[in-house]
């Protein structure tokens, strides 16, 4: 495949023209307290800050406004999530019928969003596959234009002028770090960065539980099959397509995966650290570079919240995991006197610590070591790993058993 021939600057370049006014430029400012924690330079690109919170916007409305006549008599496309609300909204604005068709297990709350925003909405499939060629039947049978969420030179041309903005607005980076679904996004930030700054290096992140691109790039047969859940679906995408597995090959510098626990992490830090709500795939990126510090030390790095449309129940998880992994949240079984007034005494000494009782549970036929004990099972809230410590050193020394619960 001629690259060149593909996807070029030049029509990076265009597709900027065309989205001038549609979009906002979306902040892309250092992070010092990011900066000060992981021995770098961080800046962050709040592509969450567009209006479907996603930088889905630039493909998806890049390729309506490239063939207005084409895509009149109405666009159609197979997406739950990002995409699916970029091209029902940006079509909706223009006038251009568009249909979304996505998996009969799409969650109802993205059914009915992407409905809100003026699209209709196809529930139909229980397989990419599947979905996917429902799609491309409909297109055919309406005679209306399927637009690829990832795989499409229009769409990649959009997402490369993100790297457009953050090349004009910070200077002298060093490295620029991508998530990997489909690759739309590294692909076109890839073809700007390597033809106006080829000395930044272009590293694509993935998720340990979908790891296609990685294999390919490291010549390694896929250590994880695509199975199983994970917090960044929006990332979760069976494979690359053609072109942007060869533009990847071609001009990014290199892959690393993440864990699970890692963007959660990442997800607590930037709505704690930024004030900033990112999706799963929209934090995969600082997850990278607060795992492997060695890669990014010193160095000006730059990194995307490219999504903000997380699940608020999802959120709420992660944020409740997040308290415990700093041990904000604490869970401790105490073993105390089943005698009257013992259960006020513990109370009175965790209040006399400064650690409030979020939830408290009394077992009397439970774990006990005797009958004439009793075993209280307590959430605590704390300030901190040293408050934790601090705690359990003083029950302990006034005579309690205290075994922590992970």
């Amino acid at each position: 495949m001629n690259l060149d021939m593909a996807i070029t600057l030049t029509d990076v370049e265009a597709a900027a023209q065309r989205l001038a006014g549609h979009l906002i430029k979306t902040p892309f400012t250092q992070s010092q307290t990011l900066s000060a924690q992981l021995g770098c330079e961080l800046f962050v690109k709040f592509e969450n800050q567009q209006f479907t919170a996603s930088f889905k916007e630039r493909g998806a409305l890049n390729s309506l406004l490239k063939n207005p006549q084409a895509v009149a008599g109405g666009v159609t496309a197979m997406s739950a999530g990002n995409h699916a609300q970029a091209l029902a909204y940006h079509g909706t604005r223009l006038g251009i019928p568009t249909t979304i068709v996505m998996p009969r297990t799409t969650p109802n709350a993205k059914v009915e969003a992407t409905r809100l925003l003026g699209a209709e909405v196809i529930l139909q499939g229980s397989t990419f596959d599947e979905t996917l060629q429902f799609t491309k039947d409909l297109a055919e049978a309406r005679g209306i234009i399927l637009i690829h969420p990832f795989d499409e030179p229009d769409v990649i041309a959009g997402q490369g002028t993100v790297a457009l903005e953050m090349l004009a607005q910070v200077k002298d980076l060093d490295v620029i770090v991508v998530p990997i679904g489909g690759g739309g996004l590294i692909s076109g930030i890839a073809t700007v960065v390597k033809s106006v700054a080829p000395q930044i290096k272009v590293v694509g992140v993935q998720m340990e539980r979908f790891n296609n691109a990685y294999a390919a790039f490291h010549k390694q047969p896929q250590t994880v099959t695509n199975h199983g859940f994970t917090v960044a679906e929006g990332i979760a995408v069976k494979a690359p397509g053609v072109l942007t597995s060869a533009i990847i090959s071609e001009k990014v510098d290199d892959i690393q995966l993440v864990s699970e626990q890692m963007v959660e992490q990442a997800i607590f830090d930037l709505l704690e650290i930024e004030k900033t709500v990112a999706e799963g795939a929209g934090a995969a990126g600082l997850a990278l570079v607060r795992s492997q510090p060695a890669l990014f030390r010193g160095k000006r790095v730059g990194m995307l919240v490219c999504g903000g449309n997380i699940d608020m129940m999802i959120l709420s998880s992660v944020l409740q995991r997040g308290l415990v992994r700093s041990h904000r949240l604490v869970r401790l079984e105490i073993e105390i006197p089943d005698t009257p007034g013992a259960l006020a005494n513990l109370t009175a000494l965790l209040g006399d610590l400064d650690s409030n009782i979020v939830d408290i549970s009394h077992q009397r036929a439970f774990g006990g070591s005797s009958v004439r004990a009793t075993v209280v099972e307590l959430v605590l809230q704390m300030r901190g790993e040293e408050q934790k410590d601090n705690v359990t050193q003083v029950l302990e020394a006034k005579g309690y058993d205290v075994r922590p619960i992970i």
